[in-house]
Protein backbone atom coordinates (compact mmCIF):
# COMPACT_ATOMS: atom_id res chain seq x y z
CA UNK A 1 0.00 0.00 0.00
CA UNK A 2 2.89 2.39 0.88
CA UNK A 3 4.56 1.55 -2.01
CA UNK A 4 1.53 2.21 -4.41
CA UNK A 5 1.14 5.59 -2.66
CA UNK A 6 4.80 6.50 -3.04
CA UNK A 7 4.66 5.53 -6.71
CA UNK A 8 1.21 7.35 -7.20
CA UNK A 9 2.62 10.78 -5.86
CA UNK A 10 5.84 10.38 -8.04
CA UNK A 11 3.73 10.49 -11.12
CA UNK A 12 1.68 13.28 -10.32
CA UNK A 13 5.15 15.42 -10.19
CA UNK A 14 5.97 13.23 -13.76
CA UNK A 15 2.73 14.07 -14.85
CA UNK A 16 2.96 17.64 -14.34
CA UNK A 17 6.68 17.85 -16.06
CA UNK A 18 5.00 16.07 -19.02
CA UNK A 19 1.91 18.61 -19.14
CA UNK A 20 4.48 21.18 -18.89
CA UNK A 21 6.07 20.10 -21.79
CA UNK A 22 2.84 19.36 -23.53
CA UNK A 23 3.65 15.61 -23.93
CA UNK A 24 0.21 14.32 -23.38
CA UNK A 25 -1.55 16.39 -26.25
CA UNK A 26 -1.40 13.01 -28.49
CA UNK A 27 -3.29 11.11 -26.71
CA UNK A 28 -6.66 13.00 -27.25
CA UNK A 29 -9.04 10.70 -29.29
CA UNK A 30 -7.11 7.84 -28.48
CA UNK A 31 -9.06 4.45 -28.62
CA UNK A 32 -12.32 6.05 -27.15
CA UNK A 33 -10.66 7.29 -23.52
CA UNK A 34 -13.36 10.13 -23.08
CA UNK A 35 -11.88 10.79 -19.40
CA UNK A 36 -8.38 10.67 -20.96
CA UNK A 37 -9.72 13.12 -23.42
CA UNK A 38 -10.80 15.66 -21.19
CA UNK A 39 -8.10 15.23 -18.69
CA UNK A 40 -5.22 15.69 -21.46
CA UNK A 41 -7.41 19.02 -22.85
CA UNK A 42 -8.15 20.64 -19.61
CA UNK A 43 -3.99 20.17 -19.09
CA UNK A 44 -2.88 22.11 -22.11
CA UNK A 45 -3.58 24.85 -20.32
CA UNK A 46 -0.53 24.69 -18.13
CA UNK A 47 1.73 23.75 -20.81
CA UNK A 48 4.80 26.04 -21.38
CA UNK A 49 4.08 27.74 -24.76
CA UNK A 50 7.20 28.32 -25.75
CA UNK A 51 7.77 24.69 -26.51
CA UNK A 52 4.70 24.97 -29.39
CA UNK A 53 6.89 25.06 -32.07
CA UNK A 54 8.42 21.76 -31.23
CA UNK A 55 6.85 17.79 -32.66
CA UNK A 56 5.77 15.87 -29.92
CA UNK A 57 8.99 13.77 -29.75
CA UNK A 58 11.07 16.64 -29.46
CA UNK A 59 9.23 18.10 -26.42
CA UNK A 60 9.07 14.12 -25.04
CA UNK A 61 13.23 14.75 -24.98
CA UNK A 62 13.10 17.62 -23.09
CA UNK A 63 10.92 16.15 -20.36
CA UNK A 64 12.93 13.29 -20.39
CA UNK A 65 15.93 15.49 -19.80
CA UNK A 66 14.19 17.43 -17.02
CA UNK A 67 13.38 13.84 -14.99
CA UNK A 68 16.74 13.02 -14.66
CA UNK A 69 19.16 10.16 -16.09
CA UNK A 70 16.77 7.01 -15.94
CA UNK A 71 14.66 8.48 -17.76
CA UNK A 72 17.29 9.55 -20.32
CA UNK A 73 18.29 6.39 -20.70
CA UNK A 74 14.58 4.86 -20.89
CA UNK A 75 14.19 7.16 -24.17
CA UNK A 76 17.44 5.85 -25.57
CA UNK A 77 16.53 2.50 -25.11
CA UNK A 78 12.60 3.45 -26.63
CA UNK A 79 14.52 4.80 -29.67
CA UNK A 80 15.02 1.64 -30.81
CA UNK A 81 11.50 0.57 -30.42
CA UNK A 82 10.01 1.89 -33.65
CA UNK A 83 7.63 -0.55 -34.08
CA UNK A 84 6.20 0.33 -30.55
CA UNK A 85 6.62 4.14 -30.91
CA UNK A 86 6.81 4.65 -34.75
CA UNK A 87 9.62 5.85 -36.96
CA UNK A 88 9.28 10.02 -36.48
CA UNK A 89 8.91 9.29 -32.48
CA UNK A 90 11.82 7.10 -32.87
CA UNK A 91 14.02 9.55 -34.70
CA UNK A 92 13.54 11.91 -32.31
CA UNK A 93 14.22 10.20 -29.47
CA UNK A 94 17.59 8.78 -31.29
CA UNK A 95 19.17 12.40 -30.66
CA UNK A 96 18.60 12.49 -27.27
CA UNK A 97 21.49 13.55 -25.58
CA UNK A 98 22.88 12.92 -21.73
CA UNK A 99 23.12 16.25 -21.45
CA UNK A 100 23.58 16.75 -17.61
CA UNK A 101 25.94 18.63 -15.43
CA UNK A 102 28.75 16.97 -14.52
CA UNK A 103 29.89 16.13 -11.04
CA UNK A 104 32.54 17.88 -8.98
CA UNK A 105 36.09 16.50 -10.17
CA UNK A 106 36.47 15.73 -6.16
CA UNK A 107 33.91 13.40 -6.22
CA UNK A 108 35.43 11.63 -9.46
CA UNK A 109 38.66 11.55 -7.61
CA UNK A 110 36.69 9.72 -4.69
CA UNK A 111 35.23 7.25 -6.88
CA UNK A 112 38.60 6.67 -8.89
CA UNK A 113 40.64 6.25 -5.66
CA UNK A 114 38.32 4.33 -3.30
CA UNK A 115 37.64 1.73 -6.51
CA UNK A 116 41.74 1.23 -7.46
CA UNK A 117 42.71 1.77 -3.54
CA UNK A 118 45.74 3.70 -4.86
CA UNK A 119 46.11 7.86 -4.72
CA UNK A 120 44.89 9.05 -8.04
CA UNK A 121 48.74 10.04 -8.47
CA UNK A 122 50.27 6.84 -8.26
CA UNK A 123 47.85 5.96 -11.16
CA UNK A 124 47.82 8.73 -13.47
CA UNK A 125 50.78 10.81 -14.22
CA UNK A 126 47.95 14.12 -14.84
CA UNK A 127 44.73 13.90 -14.84
CA UNK A 128 42.34 16.52 -16.59
CA UNK A 129 39.54 17.97 -13.67
CA UNK A 130 37.60 18.66 -16.26
CA UNK A 131 35.38 16.44 -17.73
CA UNK A 132 35.18 16.15 -21.80
CA UNK A 133 31.99 14.30 -21.79
CA UNK A 134 28.73 14.57 -19.14
CA UNK A 135 26.19 11.67 -19.67
CA UNK A 136 23.59 10.55 -17.36
CA UNK A 137 25.36 7.05 -15.94
CA UNK A 138 28.93 8.33 -16.28
CA UNK A 139 31.45 11.17 -17.31
CA UNK A 140 35.07 11.20 -19.03
CA UNK A 141 37.76 12.57 -18.17
CA UNK A 142 41.36 12.64 -19.89
CA UNK A 143 44.45 11.51 -18.36
CA UNK A 144 47.79 10.29 -19.05
CA UNK A 145 49.29 6.63 -17.22
CA UNK A 146 52.55 6.42 -15.21
CA UNK A 147 54.21 4.74 -18.13
CA UNK A 148 52.85 7.81 -20.69
CA UNK A 149 49.72 6.55 -22.24
CA UNK A 150 46.97 9.19 -23.09
CA UNK A 151 43.84 7.61 -22.08
CA UNK A 152 40.48 8.18 -21.58
CA UNK A 153 38.82 7.88 -17.94
CA UNK A 154 34.90 6.77 -17.67
CA UNK A 155 33.98 7.56 -14.16
CA UNK A 156 30.24 6.33 -12.63
CA UNK A 157 27.80 8.77 -11.11
CA UNK A 158 27.78 9.06 -7.48
CA UNK A 159 24.67 7.27 -6.31
CA UNK A 160 23.64 6.46 -9.62
CA UNK A 161 22.68 2.84 -8.25
CA UNK A 162 20.08 3.91 -6.07
CA UNK A 163 18.71 5.97 -8.03
CA UNK A 164 17.96 4.02 -11.08
CA UNK A 165 16.64 1.55 -8.48
CA UNK A 166 14.02 3.90 -7.35
CA UNK A 167 12.91 4.48 -10.61
CA UNK A 168 13.12 0.73 -12.35
CA UNK A 169 10.99 0.36 -9.60
CA UNK A 170 8.13 3.14 -10.66
CA UNK A 171 8.45 1.81 -14.24
CA UNK A 172 7.76 -1.92 -13.07
CA UNK A 173 4.90 -0.61 -11.53
CA UNK A 174 3.68 1.47 -14.37
CA UNK A 175 4.30 -1.66 -16.61
CA UNK A 176 2.25 -4.28 -14.52
CA UNK A 177 -0.85 -1.79 -14.14
CA UNK A 178 -0.39 -1.45 -18.08
CA UNK A 179 -1.27 -5.13 -17.93
CA UNK A 180 -3.61 -5.73 -15.85
CA UNK A 181 -5.83 -2.89 -16.42
CA UNK A 182 -5.33 -1.91 -20.22
CA UNK A 183 -5.52 -5.43 -21.82
CA UNK A 184 -4.83 -4.60 -25.15
CA UNK A 185 -1.28 -3.80 -24.04
CA UNK A 186 -0.22 -6.98 -23.13
CA UNK A 187 0.45 -7.59 -26.80
CA UNK A 188 3.36 -5.00 -26.20
CA UNK A 189 5.09 -6.51 -23.46
CA UNK A 190 5.66 -3.31 -21.16
CA UNK A 191 7.10 -5.83 -17.98
CA UNK A 192 9.03 -7.35 -20.61
CA UNK A 193 9.91 -4.12 -22.03
CA UNK A 194 11.50 -2.51 -18.57
CA UNK A 195 12.74 -5.65 -18.04
CA UNK A 196 14.91 -5.78 -20.82
CA UNK A 197 15.91 -1.93 -19.93
CA UNK A 198 16.56 -2.85 -16.37
CA UNK A 199 19.49 -5.69 -17.48
CA UNK A 200 20.57 -2.99 -20.04
CA UNK A 201 20.96 -0.63 -17.12
CA UNK A 202 22.57 -3.09 -14.88
CA UNK A 203 25.62 -3.96 -17.78
CA UNK A 204 25.79 -0.25 -18.18
CA UNK A 205 26.67 0.33 -14.86
CA UNK A 206 29.53 -2.33 -14.38
CA UNK A 207 32.42 -0.92 -16.23
CA UNK A 208 34.24 -4.27 -16.46
CA UNK A 209 30.98 -5.51 -18.73
CA UNK A 210 32.41 -2.71 -21.03
CA UNK A 211 35.62 -3.24 -21.21
CA UNK A 212 35.10 -6.79 -21.58
CA UNK A 213 32.47 -5.96 -24.71
CA UNK A 214 35.57 -4.00 -26.25
CA UNK A 215 38.04 -6.40 -25.72
CA UNK A 216 35.81 -9.02 -27.19
CA UNK A 217 35.46 -6.85 -30.23
CA UNK A 218 38.63 -6.29 -30.53
CA UNK A 219 39.24 -10.30 -30.49
CA UNK A 220 36.79 -11.21 -32.95
CA UNK A 221 38.88 -8.30 -34.77
CA UNK A 222 42.44 -8.95 -34.42
CA UNK A 223 44.53 -8.37 -37.23
CA UNK A 224 41.81 -6.67 -39.16
CA UNK A 225 43.47 -3.57 -40.67
CA UNK A 226 40.54 -1.42 -41.27
CA UNK A 227 38.94 -1.71 -37.57
CA UNK A 228 40.73 -0.43 -34.34
CA UNK A 229 39.44 -1.07 -30.61
CA UNK A 230 40.85 0.79 -28.13
CA UNK A 231 43.30 -0.75 -25.76
CA UNK A 232 41.60 -1.81 -22.13
CA UNK A 233 43.84 -0.77 -19.28
CA UNK A 234 42.67 -3.01 -16.83
CA UNK A 235 44.98 -2.10 -14.21
CA UNK A 236 43.07 0.91 -13.60
CA UNK A 237 39.12 -0.72 -14.92
CA UNK A 238 36.89 -1.35 -12.20
CA UNK A 239 33.23 -1.90 -11.50
CA UNK A 240 32.98 1.73 -11.20
CA UNK A 241 35.79 3.18 -13.65
CA UNK A 242 37.04 2.18 -17.03
CA UNK A 243 40.19 3.29 -18.00
CA UNK A 244 40.72 2.88 -22.05
CA UNK A 245 43.23 4.59 -24.53
CA UNK A 246 42.40 7.72 -25.88
CA UNK A 247 41.84 8.11 -29.60
CA UNK A 248 41.44 10.92 -31.81
CA UNK A 249 40.35 11.49 -35.49
CA UNK A 250 37.52 12.65 -37.70
CA UNK A 251 33.99 11.90 -37.04
CA UNK A 252 32.46 9.61 -40.15
CA UNK A 253 29.79 11.61 -40.80
CA UNK A 254 31.89 14.84 -41.66
CA UNK A 255 32.76 14.64 -45.12
CA UNK A 256 34.97 18.16 -45.30
CA UNK A 257 37.18 16.55 -42.63
CA UNK A 258 37.48 13.37 -43.86
CA UNK A 259 38.57 15.02 -47.02
CA UNK A 260 40.96 17.67 -45.59
CA UNK A 261 42.97 14.45 -43.40
CA UNK A 262 43.51 12.53 -46.69
CA UNK A 263 40.68 9.89 -46.56
CA UNK A 264 39.04 8.91 -49.34
CA UNK A 265 34.82 8.66 -47.93
CA UNK A 266 33.88 5.75 -50.69
CA UNK A 267 36.84 3.58 -49.18
CA UNK A 268 35.63 4.42 -45.47
CA UNK A 269 32.04 3.45 -47.09
CA UNK A 270 33.35 0.45 -48.08
CA UNK A 271 35.11 -0.51 -44.96
CA UNK A 272 32.53 0.65 -43.02
CA UNK A 273 29.97 -2.15 -45.03
CA UNK A 274 32.50 -4.89 -44.41
CA UNK A 275 33.17 -4.19 -40.83
CA UNK A 276 29.27 -4.18 -40.54
CA UNK A 277 28.68 -7.34 -42.43
CA UNK A 278 31.71 -8.86 -40.06
CA UNK A 279 29.60 -8.03 -36.64
CA UNK A 280 26.47 -8.82 -37.80
CA UNK A 281 26.71 -12.04 -39.77
CA UNK A 282 30.53 -13.85 -39.03
CA UNK A 283 30.73 -13.26 -35.05
CA UNK A 284 27.05 -12.61 -34.47
CA UNK A 285 28.25 -9.51 -32.08
CA UNK A 286 28.00 -5.85 -33.04
CA UNK A 287 28.22 -2.58 -31.44
CA UNK A 288 24.78 -1.45 -31.38
CA UNK A 289 25.30 2.45 -30.62
CA UNK A 290 27.64 3.28 -33.88
CA UNK A 291 26.13 7.20 -33.76
CA UNK A 292 29.09 9.70 -35.28
CA UNK A 293 29.60 10.54 -31.64
CA UNK A 294 30.72 6.94 -30.84
CA UNK A 295 32.84 6.89 -34.02
CA UNK A 296 36.33 8.20 -35.23
CA UNK A 297 38.67 7.51 -38.21
CA UNK A 298 41.96 7.98 -37.42
CA UNK A 299 45.02 9.55 -39.26
CA UNK A 300 45.45 6.36 -40.44
CA UNK A 301 42.27 5.89 -42.07
CA UNK A 302 41.06 2.91 -39.25
CA UNK A 303 37.48 2.95 -37.80
CA UNK A 304 37.36 3.36 -33.87
CA UNK A 305 34.43 3.02 -32.05
CA UNK A 306 34.39 3.87 -28.30
CA UNK A 307 31.24 3.29 -25.65
CA UNK A 308 30.62 -0.04 -25.61
CA UNK A 309 27.87 -0.31 -23.28
CA UNK A 310 25.38 -1.32 -25.64
CA UNK A 311 25.94 -4.08 -27.49
CA UNK A 312 23.98 -6.51 -29.12
CA UNK A 313 23.82 -10.40 -30.37
CA UNK A 314 22.73 -12.90 -32.50
CA UNK A 315 22.66 -16.69 -32.43
CA UNK A 316 23.68 -18.51 -35.69
CA UNK A 317 19.95 -19.59 -36.44
CA UNK A 318 18.55 -15.84 -36.07
CA UNK A 319 21.50 -15.07 -38.67
CA UNK A 320 20.56 -17.18 -40.98
CA UNK A 321 17.15 -16.45 -40.82
CA UNK A 322 17.89 -12.66 -40.86
CA UNK A 323 20.56 -13.24 -44.07
CA UNK A 324 17.51 -15.61 -45.96
CA UNK A 325 15.47 -12.92 -45.18
CA UNK A 326 16.97 -9.86 -46.67
CA UNK A 327 18.28 -11.80 -49.66
CA UNK A 328 14.83 -12.53 -50.22
CA UNK A 329 13.48 -8.99 -50.20
CA UNK A 330 16.57 -7.69 -52.13
CA UNK A 331 15.35 -10.40 -54.49
CA UNK A 332 11.68 -9.27 -54.35
CA UNK A 333 11.18 -13.44 -53.32
CA UNK A 334 8.15 -12.43 -51.41
CA UNK A 335 7.25 -15.74 -50.64
CA UNK A 336 10.34 -16.68 -49.57
CA UNK A 337 10.58 -14.11 -47.20
CA UNK A 338 7.32 -15.22 -45.58
CA UNK A 339 8.42 -19.24 -45.30
CA UNK A 340 11.74 -18.24 -43.00
CA UNK A 341 9.17 -16.26 -40.65
CA UNK A 342 7.08 -19.29 -40.22
CA UNK A 343 10.11 -21.79 -40.17
CA UNK A 344 11.53 -19.27 -37.79
CA UNK A 345 8.20 -19.65 -35.60
CA UNK A 346 7.44 -15.66 -35.57
CA UNK A 347 4.67 -16.05 -37.23
CA UNK A 348 2.04 -18.68 -35.90
CA UNK A 349 1.08 -21.51 -37.82
CA UNK A 350 -2.49 -21.07 -37.70
CA UNK A 351 -1.90 -17.69 -39.91
CA UNK A 352 -2.18 -17.62 -43.63
CA UNK A 353 1.10 -18.12 -45.95
CA UNK A 354 -0.28 -15.94 -48.63
CA UNK A 355 -1.72 -13.16 -46.97
CA UNK A 356 1.47 -12.80 -45.08
CA UNK A 357 3.52 -12.88 -48.04
CA UNK A 358 1.24 -10.78 -49.50
CA UNK A 359 1.80 -7.88 -46.90
CA UNK A 360 5.51 -8.54 -46.77
CA UNK A 361 5.41 -7.50 -50.71
CA UNK A 362 3.35 -4.15 -49.41
CA UNK A 363 5.86 -3.55 -47.52
CA UNK A 364 8.82 -4.14 -49.74
CA UNK A 365 7.49 -2.69 -53.17
CA UNK A 366 7.43 0.92 -52.51
CA UNK A 367 11.10 1.11 -51.28
CA UNK A 368 13.03 -1.66 -53.60
CA UNK A 369 11.15 0.73 -55.80
CA UNK A 370 13.12 3.48 -55.29
CA UNK A 371 16.62 4.45 -56.65
CA UNK A 372 19.33 2.12 -55.38
CA UNK A 373 20.47 4.70 -53.07
CA UNK A 374 17.30 5.55 -51.40
CA UNK A 375 16.27 1.92 -50.84
CA UNK A 376 16.53 1.43 -46.70
CA UNK A 377 16.79 -1.81 -45.25
CA UNK A 378 16.25 -0.32 -42.19
CA UNK A 379 12.82 1.35 -42.89
CA UNK A 380 11.95 -2.19 -44.43
CA UNK A 381 13.04 -3.76 -41.40
CA UNK A 382 10.52 -0.94 -39.82
CA UNK A 383 7.66 -1.46 -41.44
CA UNK A 384 7.89 -5.47 -41.38
CA UNK A 385 8.08 -4.90 -37.72
CA UNK A 386 4.91 -2.42 -37.75
CA UNK A 387 2.36 -5.35 -39.11
CA UNK A 388 3.16 -7.86 -35.91
CA UNK A 389 -0.06 -7.14 -34.32
CA UNK A 390 -2.11 -7.85 -37.72
CA UNK A 391 -0.33 -11.33 -37.85
CA UNK A 392 0.21 -12.44 -34.38
CA UNK A 393 4.12 -12.04 -34.54
CA UNK A 394 6.29 -12.11 -31.44
CA UNK A 395 8.43 -9.00 -30.59
CA UNK A 396 12.39 -10.16 -31.47
CA UNK A 397 14.33 -7.74 -29.40
CA UNK A 398 17.48 -8.59 -30.75
CA UNK A 399 16.36 -7.78 -34.89
CA UNK A 400 14.72 -4.33 -33.23
CA UNK A 401 18.31 -3.63 -31.92
CA UNK A 402 20.29 -4.45 -35.15
CA UNK A 403 16.71 -2.18 -37.29
CA UNK A 404 18.02 0.60 -35.30
CA UNK A 405 22.08 0.50 -35.62
CA UNK A 406 21.40 0.15 -39.56
CA UNK A 407 19.06 2.91 -38.95
CA UNK A 408 22.43 5.03 -37.64
CA UNK A 409 24.83 3.22 -40.19
CA UNK A 410 22.42 4.15 -43.40
CA UNK A 411 22.55 7.80 -42.33
CA UNK A 412 25.83 7.71 -42.12
CA UNK A 413 26.55 5.74 -45.03
CA UNK A 414 24.61 8.76 -47.05
CA UNK A 415 26.65 11.79 -45.47
CA UNK A 416 29.59 9.97 -46.57
CA UNK A 417 28.28 9.49 -50.30
CA UNK A 418 24.78 9.84 -51.03
CA UNK A 419 24.73 7.81 -54.31
CA UNK A 420 26.08 4.97 -52.63
CA UNK A 421 23.93 1.95 -51.09
CA UNK A 422 25.97 0.43 -48.32
CA UNK A 423 23.80 -2.76 -48.29
CA UNK A 424 24.74 -3.28 -51.81
CA UNK A 425 28.18 -3.09 -51.03
CA UNK A 426 27.81 -5.74 -48.30
CA UNK A 427 25.68 -7.85 -50.26
CA UNK A 428 28.37 -10.17 -52.12
CA UNK A 429 29.95 -10.97 -48.18
CA UNK A 430 26.11 -11.89 -47.61
CA UNK A 431 26.14 -13.90 -50.29
CA UNK A 432 29.61 -15.79 -50.15
CA UNK A 433 28.92 -16.31 -46.08
CA UNK A 434 25.56 -17.79 -46.95
CA UNK A 435 27.34 -19.93 -49.48
CA UNK A 436 29.70 -21.08 -46.97
CA UNK A 437 27.01 -22.04 -44.26
CA UNK A 438 23.92 -23.07 -46.21
CA UNK A 439 25.63 -25.13 -48.85
CA UNK A 440 24.65 -28.92 -49.03
CA UNK A 441 28.25 -29.63 -47.26
CA UNK A 442 28.01 -27.07 -44.81
CA UNK A 443 24.50 -28.42 -43.58
CA UNK A 444 25.60 -31.96 -43.29
CA UNK A 445 27.84 -30.87 -41.48
CA UNK A 446 24.92 -29.19 -39.64
CA UNK A 447 23.40 -32.02 -38.91
CA UNK A 448 26.22 -34.23 -38.07
CA UNK A 449 27.29 -31.75 -35.62
CA UNK A 450 23.22 -31.74 -34.13
CA UNK A 451 22.76 -35.35 -34.03
CA UNK A 452 26.07 -35.44 -31.96
CA UNK A 453 24.52 -33.27 -29.49
CA UNK A 454 21.42 -35.20 -29.50
CA UNK A 455 23.14 -38.11 -28.09
CA UNK A 456 25.53 -36.50 -25.70
CA UNK A 457 21.90 -34.96 -24.11
CA UNK A 458 19.77 -38.01 -24.54
CA UNK A 459 20.88 -39.64 -21.05
CA UNK A 460 19.65 -36.15 -19.49
CA UNK A 461 16.60 -36.25 -21.39
CA UNK A 462 15.50 -39.77 -20.28
CA UNK A 463 16.84 -39.10 -16.46
CA UNK A 464 14.30 -35.65 -16.55
CA UNK A 465 11.35 -38.14 -18.67
CA UNK A 466 11.55 -40.62 -15.79
CA UNK A 467 11.42 -37.62 -12.91
CA UNK A 468 8.54 -36.12 -14.43
CA UNK A 469 7.03 -39.29 -14.84
CA UNK A 470 7.94 -40.54 -10.94
CA UNK A 471 6.04 -37.12 -9.56
CA UNK A 472 3.12 -37.24 -11.88
CA UNK A 473 2.48 -40.75 -10.48
CA UNK A 474 3.01 -39.42 -6.84
CA UNK A 475 1.21 -36.34 -6.66
CA UNK A 476 1.15 -34.45 -9.76
CA UNK A 477 2.72 -31.61 -11.37
CA UNK A 478 2.75 -28.32 -8.88
CA UNK A 479 2.39 -25.39 -12.08
CA UNK A 480 4.68 -22.44 -12.54
CA UNK A 481 3.89 -19.54 -10.51
CA UNK A 482 3.46 -17.26 -13.88
CA UNK A 483 1.16 -19.81 -14.76
CA UNK A 484 -0.98 -19.44 -11.80
CA UNK A 485 -0.97 -15.84 -11.70
CA UNK A 486 -2.10 -15.68 -15.76
CA UNK A 487 -5.19 -17.71 -14.20
CA UNK A 488 -5.38 -15.52 -11.61
CA UNK A 489 -5.68 -12.26 -14.39
CA UNK A 490 -8.92 -14.03 -16.10
CA UNK A 491 -10.97 -13.95 -12.90
CA UNK A 492 -9.92 -11.26 -11.17
CA UNK A 493 -12.51 -9.87 -9.40
CA UNK A 494 -11.50 -6.96 -7.33
CA UNK A 495 -8.95 -3.75 -7.77
CA UNK A 496 -7.33 -1.60 -5.85
CA UNK A 497 -8.72 1.56 -4.11
CA UNK A 498 -5.97 3.63 -6.36
CA UNK A 499 -7.41 1.96 -9.57
CA UNK A 500 -8.98 4.94 -11.55
CA UNK A 501 -5.80 7.08 -10.45
CA UNK A 502 -3.71 4.39 -11.19
CA UNK A 503 -5.12 3.86 -14.32
CA UNK A 504 -5.15 7.34 -15.30
CA UNK A 505 -1.51 8.47 -14.44
CA UNK A 506 0.07 4.61 -15.73
CA UNK A 507 -1.82 5.99 -19.52
CA UNK A 508 -0.11 8.90 -19.29
CA UNK A 509 3.38 7.35 -18.46
CA UNK A 510 2.44 4.67 -21.08
CA UNK A 511 2.08 7.41 -23.61
CA UNK A 512 5.76 8.64 -22.71
CA UNK A 513 6.88 5.39 -23.24
CA UNK A 514 5.23 4.99 -26.85
CA UNK A 515 3.15 2.34 -25.78
CA UNK A 516 -0.42 3.92 -27.10
CA UNK A 517 0.43 3.98 -30.51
Amino acid sequence: MIRNITHFFRLIYIAWQLIRYDVLYPATGTRGLKLVDLFVKAARCFRNKKHDNLRWGQRIALALVKLGPSFIKFGQTLATRSDLIGDELASDLSLLQDRLEPFSFKEAKTTLESETGVPINESFSSFDEKPIAAASIAQVHYAITMSGDEVAVKVLRPQIESSFASDLSLFEWIAKNLENYIPWTQRLQPIKVVQIFANTIALEMDMRMEAAAASELAENFKGDPDFKVPKIFWETTTKRVLTLERLSGCRPDDKAALEKAGHDPSKILQKSACIFFNQVFRDGFFHADMHPGNVFITEDGKIAPVDFGIMGRLDLETRFFLADMLTGFLTRDYKKVAEVHFKAGYVPPDQSLGVFSQACRSIGEPILGLPLAEISLAKLLSQLFSITEKFEMQTQPQLLLLQKTMLVAEGVGRKINDQVNIWELARPLIEDWMIEYRSPPARLQKIGTDLITLAERMPKILDNSELIINQASKGGLQLHPDTLQQFIKLNRGKRSILHWPTILFSIAIGILIGMLT
